[in-house]
């Protein structure tokens, strides 16, 4: 069983950048398609990006291509988003999540979650 633990996200202006940082403990996260999730009030959880652990294929929802990034380090056991150009509607919690199976946007198909980090962009 993984463990996973959010870190880096906080107030930043439209058009800033923060990354968030997805960290495991337990098992390394090489045997995890690794996804990022948010959900903003009154909203349902959505997708955001995945990196898959067979390839290191990434993905995007379309309201993000473009601007954020998905990373491995697995000398730190850590996965990143890196986000840029960031907009008001890119407020919400995030949340990383761990999959034995391909990537997917799915959230029940996620076995592990952290306790998610809360991005709010504002001026």
């Amino acid at each position: 069983q993984v463990h996973l633990v959010e870190s880096g996200g906080g107030l930043v202006q439209p058009g800033g950048s923060l990354r968030l940082s997805c960290a495991g403990t337990g098992r390394s996260l090489d045997y995890y398609a690794i996804g990022w999730f948010r959900q903003a009030p009154g909203k349902e959880r959505e997708g955001v990006s995945c990196i898959s652990s067979s390839d290191d294929s990434t993905f995007y929802t379309s309201s993000v291509e473009g601007r954020f990034t998905i990373s491995r380090d697995n000398a730190k056991n850590t996965v990143y988003l890196q986000m840029n150009s960031l907009k008001p509607e890119d407020t919400a919690v995030y949340y990383c999540a761990a999959d034995f199976g391909p990537c997917g946007w799915d959230s029940g198909d996620f076995d592990f979650w952290g306790q998610g980090t809360q991005v709010t962009v504002s001026s």
